[in-house]
């Protein structure tokens, strides 16, 4: 088996920058879909049920596409084609999405109108994330895999912080953040058409720039290729699968249940907590929202600051410990942060937690799985991790919000448990 050539930096590059675009829609959904919603319409205490389907749909699509992306051999390659797909439904519902008010519709119609949109979009975002992982996996060597994937990660982040600022940028220059009750504000909506450019220009540049080896160059440099591996099913393989796949995995059901109740109620809890309203007719409610997004955007900045720190610690899992419980305690402080400047230190607590999600859990996963082969299936399994504890968080939602007396502050402090319960379970991972 040969040796895969190091790249250079710009090749390195071009394999994750269409993660740029793609994190931008990705930033664009999380931070607005419960401001899209309630503006729409929905009542808090239902408000996580439309957090159902992202995650839904995230389990369902990345084991589907890694399984198939394994397998697939075409002229346009092996990854990029389930990319590009993904990107160009993506862009169509990014310009569907926010309009769902402005269409004509009763109430339900709406709503229905809504969830399948969100339905569409996080699949198609599933389906253009998955193979930027993949193609780091592929075809770049083991020296240079830290390097790709930190490419990568600051890719993401610079993405999360563009797409998290769109709103507060757009209502800053003179676009409208009102708009007539039921319908969506045109700095949200611009937001979303603008992401949609940059989402499609970043997927033609990486499509034009990377060029997938053939069957042929695959094996010589990885050896047999995964469609000559042994045939194994997903339940076998989740049957085989290393113990630190299962361990690592308990961490992520507390850590992403913490981050569905962030989505879902963070905008409600920041209006409650700085502005004192949950009218989400008012226009304080519509500021809350834009500076919701500017405290993702530095939530983002701090995550990527966190990370250059992560490689100082000697010790990988208490590195991880530490900045879930960093994150947790961010969190906490949520609801008693009156001033909204000051909630700049919560978010930048979260960002250590984020930084290390995104980070640690593929580090310890991808090296326990090193010989088990059919890496692809296997990461697609994984992402079950991130999906199907959100899918029980939003599940739960409503009738955690109803314990704590129905204010969305308390739900962070909620999230900051999860959060101090994942940072204790990092101890039962063996490296």
């Amino acid at each position: 088996m040969k040796h895969k050539p190091n790249l250079s930096f710009w090749k390195l590059w071009n394999l994750s920058f269409g993660f740029f675009g793609v994190q931008i829609a990705y930033a664009l959904q999380s931070g607005n879909i419960s401001r899209i919603f309630r503006t729409l319409g929905a009542d808090p205490h239902s408000l996580s049920f439309f957090w159902i389907l992202p995650p839904l749909m995230g389990i369902l699509v990345q084991p589907i596409i890694g399984t198939l992306s394994d397998k697939t051999w075409c002229r346009f390659g092996r990854r990029i084609p389930y990319l590009f797909i993904g990107a160009t439904v993506a862009v169509a519902v990014m310009c569907l999405l926010p309009n769902a008010g402005s269409l004509g519709l009763g109430i339900s119609a709406v709503m229905i109108f809504g969830l399948l949109m969100l339905m569409l979009l996080d699949t198609s975002i599933n389906m253009a994330m998955q193979p930027f992982k993949m193609l780091v996996g592929d075809m770049v060597n083991e020296e240079q895999k830290a390097k790709a994937y930190s490419i990568q990660s600051f890719l993401c982040n610079a993405g999360s912080v563009v797409g998290f600022l769109f709103p507060f940028i757009l209502t800053w220059i003179g676009i409208k953040n009102v708009a007539p009750e039921g319908v969506v504000p045109d700095s949200v909506i611009w937001s979303f058409y603008i992401g949609a450019a940059i989402l499609i220009l970043c997927v033609i540049y990486t499509t034009s720039k990377v060029k997938e080896w053939d069957p042929q160059e695959y094996e010589e440099y990885n050896g047999a290729g995964e469609d000559k591996q042994d045939k194994a099913d997903w339940i076998s393989l989740l049957k085989n699968a290393p113990s630190t796949f299962w361990k690592v995995g308990l961490v992520q059901f507390f850590c992403w249940a913490a981050l569905l109740y962030m989505w879902t109620y963070v905008v409600d809890a920041v209006a409650e907590t700085v502005w004192n309203t949950t009218d989400s007719t008012s226009e304080e409610y519509q500021v809350a929202g834009n500076w919701t997004g500017v405290l993702y955007a530095i939530q983002a900045m701090g995550s990527v600051v966190w990370a250059t720190i992560l490689p100082r610690f000697k010790n990988t899992k208490m590195a991880y410990a530490c900045s879930l419980f960093l994150g947790g305690l961010g969190f906490a402080l949520i609801p008693f942060v009156p001033n909204q400047y000051a909630q700049i230190v919560p978010f930048l607590l979260i960002g250590c937690a984020w930084a290390a999600m995104l980070a640690m859990p593929f580090t310890f996963v991808t090296n326990a799985l090193q010989g088990y082969g059919h890496m692809g299936a296997y990461l697609g399994l994984f992402n079950g991790t991130i999906c199907l504890p959100q899918i029980i968080a939003a599940i739960c939602g409503g009738s955690i919000l109803h314990i704590v007396g129905g204010h969305s502050s308390t739900m962070m402090i909620v999230s900051g448990v999860l959060l101090v319960i994942g940072s204790c379970c990092v101890s039962l991972i063996k490296k």
